[in-house]
């Protein structure tokens, strides 16, 4: 069945690790368990033991697909992860990554992060040559790419790759002895490189993959950048011509951990900025600020303390719900949120309540949370929204509907005021967003606000 969800759904989480001492599956296991946020259809773990390549993939959470028996099995200190969560209908096992191929120069193991957009052109290409693909993800795309390009090692072969790709990635790749990570050009998807304490390098998605495992910070895979890590070495080169940074900007409003830093800005610090500027954009009297938990949370922080109105926990979270919950169509899309939602009668009846949300998609999610405040005695419900109006579909990455079922896209705030049935909406500027980002606005890609994409080709071609 179809998966359907009021929010965009994330980026795919990536992680590499060279771990001397032999448990790089154990490392990956935990560090794929903080990314578990940025997908949650499918996981899996390839590793090499200096001679072989070991791969065990399967659906369903981190935990629900690997054991401690499953991870004893595999043993060697590189390995790659990946947490996926489909975009454009990419669902299944067999489209769950860490890909695995084997050719003519041996096996090569991938995990991708971001969307190719000139993937069916170049499969197309591929098709006429004679590939066959297995999958639907345009990871395969890639890998098929770099086996057929591999004449002077796979290190040479990605950057002859990067040259042809268009859109975003954030790649790890494992052979028998080398880890590789390599960035887009654009540096629209994160990545970063840190350090074990006892020697060892690891990649990963966000930081707080680095905190969990214990790893430290070294900085930020930097875009068009390859990192190769062979025996305990480290050593850079630049794959392709950097191009104008077009970081995400979803990463600070929804996507990435509260506790992450994604290209130096901490993610929770700019969430609370956002909210500082959205209650001086949209002041409300009001009695109560309360947050669609949990991503809403910092910057429903912010609002309360630049409104001076008291910040209370007025809804609870089903933790064990998740993002992917299956949902088609309207009526169980809203029957999904009353199962995840839940109102403290106690703390808003009778009150008049300021709900801080992250974004508005299709519209869904915020016309049953007013029904259900309404519903527990809440005298008002005012909506404000951490980002701008969603008016655009993503192509890098990121699974956001069509132009048709984005709320933002077909009406002004008042009509999605009305549809959503609050007493009043406020969203935050654009100048508010880059400026709570803390980054200059032509480093970020702000696509999905302004239709202005940082890549020529936006068609969706695959």
């Amino acid at each position: 069945m179809k998966q359907e969800t009021d929010k965009p759904r994330e980026a795919c989480g990536v992680f590499g690790v060279y771990a001397p001492g032999g448990e790089a599956a154990l490392l990956t296991y935990m560090g794929l368990y903080a990314l578990q946020h940025r997908g949650q259809e499918s996981a899996g773990i390839t590793v090499s033991d200096g001679e072989k390549l070991q791969l065990y993939k399967d659906e369903g959470l981190v935990p629900e697909v690997f054991s401690e028996k499953i991870l004893e099995g595999l043993s060697g200190p590189l390995a790659i992860g990946h947490v996926h969560y489909p975009t454009r209908g990419n669902t299944g096992y067999l489209n769950a990554q860490p890909l695995l191929v084997r050719y003519r120069k041996g096996s090569l193991a991938l995990a991708h992060n971001g969307s190719l957009v000139n993937s069916a052109a170049l499969r197309a290409e591929l098709e006429e040559q004679g590939s066959v693909f297995q999958t639907s993800v345009d990871s395969e795309v890639i890998a098929n790419l770099l086996a057929r390009k591999d004449r002077e090692g796979i290190v040479s072969a990605l950057v002859d790759c990067m040259q042809v790709f268009q859109g975003s990635y954030a790649l790890v790749l494992l052979t028998r002895d080398l880890l590789i990570g390599a960035r887009d050009p654009h540096g629209l998807r994160p990545l970063t490189l840190g350090t074990l304490p006892g020697g060892g390098y690891v990649l990963a998605s966000e930081t707080c993959a680095l905190d969990t495992i214990g790893a430290s910070f070294l900085r930020d895979v930097e875009p068009g950048e390859v990192v190769v890590i062979e025996g305990g070495r480290l050593r850079s080169l630049q794959g392709v011509k950097p191009l104008c940074r077009a970081l995400c900007s979803f990463e600070f409003i929804y996507f990435a951990r509260p506790d992450s830093v994604i290209d130096g800005m901490n993610v929770h610090l700019a969430r609370n900025r956002a909210g500082q500027r959205l209650a001086r954009e949209h002041p409300v009297e009001a009695d109560l600020v309360i947050a669609v938990p949990d991503s809403g949370t910092s910057a429903a922080i912010g609002y309360a303390r630049a409104a001076g109105i008291p910040f209370g926990e007025g809804m609870i979270k089903n933790q064990y719900v998740g993002r992917t919950f299956i949902s088609p169509g309207q009526e169980a899309r809203e029957k999904r949120v009353q199962l995840k939602l839940n109102p403290i009668r106690a703390v808003v009846k009778g009150k008049r309540v300021v709900v801080v949300d992250d974004s508005i998609v299709r519209g869904t999610t915020s016309h049953r949370i007013v029904k259900l405040l309404r519903k527990a005695g809440a005298r008002e419900v005012h909506i404000r929204v951490s980002s701008p109006p969603v008016a655009s579909p993503c192509y890098f990455g990121i699974n956001t509907p069509t132009y048709e079922e984005l709320v933002g896209a077909q009406n002004q705030v008042a009509a999605i005021e009305k549809r959503i049935g609050a007493d009043s909406l406020g969203f935050l500027s654009l100048e508010g967003l880059v400026e709570s980002i803390g980054m200059a606005e032509d480093r970020l890609c702000l696509a999905c606000f302004t239709g202005k994409y940082p890549v020529k080709q936006v068609t969706i071609d695959n």
